[in-house]
C-alpha cells in the first residue's frame, strides 16, 4: 500500500480554502424590527412575525425603518437610544441599536400627539392605559343654553355647567343666548318645530325661548355647515 505525501504548504492552501467556504459559526444575527411611518397618519413598530412590539427582551435589534410620507418622520427614543428620520423626505433606513431596560417611545414629530406609541424592555412594564372617557352626560343642567360661533371655526351649544349639550327634556322651555362673534359665520339651529338663526355679515347676539320636541336638533355655519356643526336630541 503506497501513501501519497503532499507538500505542507499545499495542505495549508487546501485548509485555507475549506474554512473560506463554512459558513460562520459564531453568533446569530440581531433580531430585526420593521418600522413603518405614513403615507396616511400611521405609524408603527412590528416584529418579524408582524405583531406589535409592546415588550423586548435587553439587547441588540436592527430596526428597518419605512418612512413613505414627505410630511411625517420617525423618531425613536429612550434609554441610550435618540434616533430619527427626517422630516420632508421619504427614506428607507436601517438602524442597529442595544435597547436596555425600561421605556422606549416612537412618534412623528410633527404630529406628536397622534402619531405615536411605546414598547417596554427587560423589566420595564407599561402604565395602563388610561381610563375611558366618561359616558355622554345626561340632560342639560338647568334650562338656560348658550350657543357660540366665531370669532375662529369653532360652533359651541353648552348648558348652564359649561358643558356641551347632548341632549334635553322635550316638552320642556329652554332661553337660548347666541352670541355670534364673526361676520362671516352665523348660529342656525334647526330640528322638530324650530328654524333659527343669527345673520351672515356681522357680529350679534340673540336670545331665543324655545320649547322642543322629541327628535333631533342641528346647529351649525351655514357658510361653513361641513366643519362647523353640532347636534342634540330631545326626549
Amino acid at each position: 500500500m503506497h501513501r501519497i505525501l503532499l507538500p505542507l504548504a499545499a495542505v495549508a492552501a487546501a485548509t485555507a480554502t475549506l474554512v473560506a467556504f463554512m459558513p460562520a459559526g459564531s453568533a446569530a444575527a440581531d433580531p430585526v424590527l420593521q418600522a413603518s411611518v405614513g403615507p396616511g397618519f400611521n405609524i408603527s413598530l412590528k416584529d418579524a412575525n408582524g405583531a406589535v412590539v409592546k415588550h423586548l427582551d435587553p439587547g441588540t435589534y436592527t430596526i428597518n425603518v419605512v418612512d413613505q410620507g414627505v410630511e411625517h418622520n420617525f423618531h425613536l427614543t429612550g434609554p441610550d437610544v435618540d434616533k430619527a428620520t427626517s422630516v420632508e423626505e421619504m427614506q428607507t433606513v436601517s438602524w442597529t441599536v442595544t435597547l436596555t431596560d425600561g421605556i422606549y417611545h416612537f412618534n412623528c414629530d410633527p404630529h406628536a400627539s397622534s402619531m405615536k406609541g411605546d414598547f417596554a424592555v427587560g423589566s420595564a412594564t407599561l402604565p395602563p392605559p388610561p381610563p375611558p372617557p366618561p359616558p355622554p352626560s345626561g340632560f342639560a343642567k338647568g334650562t338656560k343654553l348658550k350657543g357660540i360661533v366665531g370669532p375662529g371655526f369653532t360652533i359651541s351649544l353648552k348648558d348652564g355647567a359649561g358643558k356641551p349639550v347632548k341632549k334635553v327634556k322635550a316638552g320642556t322651555t329652554y332661553t337660548i343666548s347666541v352670541a355670534d362673534k364673526s361676520a362671516i359665520h352665523n348660529f342656525h339651529l334647526s330640528g322638530p318645530g324650530v328654524n333659527k338663526a343669527t345673520p351672515v355679515g356681522k357680529k350679534t347676539s340673540a336670545t331665543w325661548k324655545l320649547k322642543f320636541k322629541k327628535g333631533t336638533y342641528r346647529f351649525q355655519c351655514d357658510p361653513h355647515k361641513a366643519q362647523m356643526k353640532g347636534s342634540f336630541k330631545a326626549s
